[in-house]
């Protein structure tokens, strides 16, 4: 019997970061959306912003939802946003990774 790889997806056998490549690729506009609300929240005076609270207000605001927004997804739009925006890192809590 094959034991499973951590951090990958029992269907595709791919990992996290993989499918969340592609998802990125196929729905640029989250990433978007995410980058404005955070922008917002910072600029309102939060000085901790939630990346699944993110997930869930865009949910809520998409007419069907995002098929395939994945929480597992969270923390890797959560370093995308701190690497291309420097001065929010203290925003969000990142922790190590354990898989890829």
């Amino acid at each position: 019997m094959p034991t499973a790889v951590p951090g990958t997806n029992r269907a595709s056998g791919r990992t996290i970061t993989e499918r969340f490549h592609a998802f990125d690729t196929q729905n640029p506009h989250v990433y978007r959306e995410l980058r404005r609300m955070a922008a917002r929240r910072l600029a309102a005076g939060a000085t901790r912003v939630s990346v699944k609270d993110l997930f869930e207000d865009l949910r809520h605001q998409l007419p069907y939802g995002v098929a395939g927004l994945n929480n597992n997804f969270t923390a890797l739009y959560a370093r995308r946003l701190t690497e291309e925006h420097p001065n929010w890192a203290g925003a969000f809590e990142l922790r190590r990774r354990r898989a890829d």
